[in-house]
């Protein structure tokens, strides 16, 4: 059998493609390597995600949003940003833009249950779990996976959608700009005697960066940046020496904290592919753009790149036309290109800048800050941008 669509990766953003194509009359398959309890009930991985409205818009058009359980939705109503021991603080308000909140946040494998509930409602995508890609020949009509077993499957388009680390992406023979921060960040849930006011921080310390993402009650997500050996040591600490450290380390300004969940801890390193197309084939999510989690735009590029493909896809399919036309991919590549190329690049600026522990660096992000604050149009820009539904 040729499939119209080949998914490889059922993340977030390959459910969401998957479920985006569903009911329309495309044959889509979805082959992933994990078992489907995996898909089924994903495990708390310490990541939470900050969508925006469009984000929040087009999970709420697949079906999605509403399988979300209440508890596991926050309000993000603002931001700030700290530098060094400064008081002092950036402040990104939703208000700026006549908005109540600049987005949510929704834990990740949160997300990534509602979404394979999602398409197991749809009914009409085939999905295959525990499945490894041998082999990847593309034909002029056609993609062939060949799989550890022998059986050859065909595709009109292939669809890369396995990290930023993505294999498929390798063996398309499509490189990436790999940019390895050097760092690792740990992530966990913690209670703190303060109220958060459902807001924000990014703390650009010296020798650390730390965030701070409002959960409900007083309870938040919390993001350390260090050095791989130091989030090591962190991970080793028991629970209540760690609750203490933690405590220091945000200088007390929420006053006692608990560990009340796992922690995890992952390597920080972006990436953005030098193509995002192929002959039959194209990158979303992550595969195509894996951002530094610093702005938070990491899984709502991934939404993005989701919406751009299908609406090119389910307008050609409804025209009987290419699936895999190169036109049709050129524009992909394009808008998803123009979409995230300059927020990358500045997001990496930005980085270089606020984790540098050099004194005239520190001296020239601190005026920075206070500059920002003053430039009512740059805070209304950014807080704008969160809140932009399209």
């Amino acid at each position: 059998m040729t499939y119209d669509i080949a998914i490889i990766g059922a993340g977030p953003s390959g459910l969401c493609l998957a479920r985006a194509l569903s009911g329309h009359g495309l044959t889509v398959l979805l082959l992933e390597r994990q078992p489907e309890a995996a898909l089924a009930e994903p495990a708390f991985d310490g990541r939470e995600i900050a969508l925006t409205h469009s984000s929040q818009a087009l999970l709420e058009q697949l079906d999605i949003w509403s399988r979300l359980d209440a508890q596991d939705i926050a309000v993000l109503r603002d931001a700030k940003v700290f530098n060094g021991p400064s008081a002092f603080a950036l402040q990104i308000n939703a208000q700026q833009t006549g908005a109540d909140r600049l987005g949510h946040l929704v834990a990740n494998h949160a997300i990534r249950r509602a979404a394979y509930q999602s398409l197991l409602a749809a009914a009409d995508t085939e999905l295959r779990c525990e499945a490894d890609i041998k082999a990847i020949k593309q034909q002029p009509d056609a993609v062939e996976l060949t799989l550890p077993n022998g059986e050859v499957i065909r595709t009109r388009l292939l669809v890369a959608a396995d990290s930023r680390f993505s294999e498929t992406r390798r063996m398309l023979g499509i490189g990436a700009q790999l940019k390895d921060y050097g760092k690792s960040m740990l992530v966990c849930r913690m209670q703190h005697e303060e109220d958060h006011q459902q807001t924000a921080w990014e703390w650009f310390g010296y020798g650390q960066t730390l965030a701070l993402l409002p959960l409900n009650g007083r309870q938040s997500s919390v993001v350390v940046t260090l050095p791989p050996r130091e989030i090591a040591q962190l991970q080793q600490m028991d629970e209540a020496q760690f609750a203490i450290e933690m405590a220091e380390r945000f200088h007390h300004r929420l006053g006692r904290m608990q560990l009340v969940s796992t922690r995890h801890a992952y390597p920080l390193v972006g990436a953005y592919a030098r193509q995002m197309i192929g002959p039959r084939c194209a990158l979303i999510g992550d595969a195509a753009v894996g951002m530094h989690p610093v702005t938070a735009h990491g899984f709502n590029f991934g939404l993005a790149s989701v919406q751009r493909l299908s609406k090119l896809l389910l307008a050609a399919h409804a025209r009987n036309q290419d699936l895999a036309a190169p036109a049709l991919l050129e524009r992909y590549q394009r808008q998803q290109r123009l979409a995230t190329w300059p927020l990358y690049q500045a997001t990496n600026l930005l980085v270089e800048c606020y984790t540098s522990d050099k004194l005239p660096m520190r001296l020239l992000r601190n005026a920075g800050l206070r500059l920002a604050q003053q430039a009512q149009p740059l805070k209304r820009g950014i807080a704008r941008h969160l809140t932009s539904h399209g």
